[in-house]
């Protein structure tokens, strides 16, 4: 089946092709079906990488992979990222977790087919561009003939000029319209960064500086006058004539001290 419209008129006068341009008023007079066929999905999926540098409450900044910073606010609670097979929630986020976000996009072509019929009996014609039916509720309505449209009459393919009053007309108008349904799913998982690295096995060195001593007091001028000994190059030689020569003179004194008596 082509896209565009068709028209189809069966009963006593068949006009094939026939087009008629419904007025506003004449709505409630159609009668429209509607039907849907699918057509073949097509699925793409993209990822998106990125590692969370900035986590404050409902808010959280993720720098991409390609340098872009993504500053995304008011994250729900019901947000959740898949861990390690486990759900976590916008308070669970750490900076430095890795996130990865997978879209799947599904597109599915369809078609939708409008079929709106009117039934009517001809009461004017205004060849080549009007005529004015008698509806089935007894009203009469006005509908505009498309340029150049022909219509099957017992065979024979006539134009409007040949349509008289009194003939019945039954108009069908198969409008098809092509769309495309696009979904999308997300999903969202992340990587819990690394803990920190433990401590070191070798020992740590420890430096001691006791404190400096308090000065000593400095001892009295007296005691650093005294020698503590003799110098090595002294003899006690020098000392025994000195103390005989003072034993002399003291003799000599007690002597002369006599003889002046």
């Amino acid at each position: 089946m082509k896209l565009g419209e068709r028209i189809r008129t069966p009963l006593v006068m068949l006009a094939a092709g026939l087009f008629l341009a419904f007025t506003a008023s004449m709505r409630a007079q159609v009668q429209t079906t509607e039907t849907t066929t699918h057509g073949e999905h097509t699925h793409s999926v993209s990822v998106e990488r990125g590692e969370v540098v900035y986590v404050s409450g409902h808010e959280v900044i993720v720098k991409m992979d390609n340098g872009e910073i993504r500053d995304i606010a008011n994250v729900p609670d019901s947000a959740k990222v898949t861990v390690d097979g486990n759900e976590i929630g916008i308070r669970d986020v750490k900076v430095g977790m890795k996130l990865q976000k997978t879209i799947t996009t599904t597109t599915t072509p369809r078609m939708v087919t409008k079929v709106e019929t009117v039934t009517g009996k001809v009461f004017q014609v205004m060849p080549p561009n009007s005529m004015i039916l008698t509806l089935e509720d007894g009203t009469n309505q006005r509908f505009k003939i498309p340029a150049d449209q022909k219509f099957n009459i017992d065979g024979q393919m006539v134009d409007a000029f040949h349509l008289k009053k009194g003939m019945n007309v039954s108009a069908t108008r198969i409008t098809e319209t092509p769309e495309t349904v696009v979904t999308q799913k997300a999903m969202l998982s992340g990587q819990m960064p690394p803990p920190p690295p433990p401590p070191p096995d070798a020992p740590v060195l420890i430096v001691y500086v006791p404190a400096a001593p308090a000065a000593a007091p400095a001892p009295a001028e007296a005691a650093e006058a005294a020698p503590a000994k003799l110098p090595k190059t002294a003899s006690v030689v020098p000392l025994i004539g000195l103390a005989g020569a003072l034993l002399l003179s003291l003799g000599l004194g007690l002597r002369g001290l006599r003889l002046t008596r």
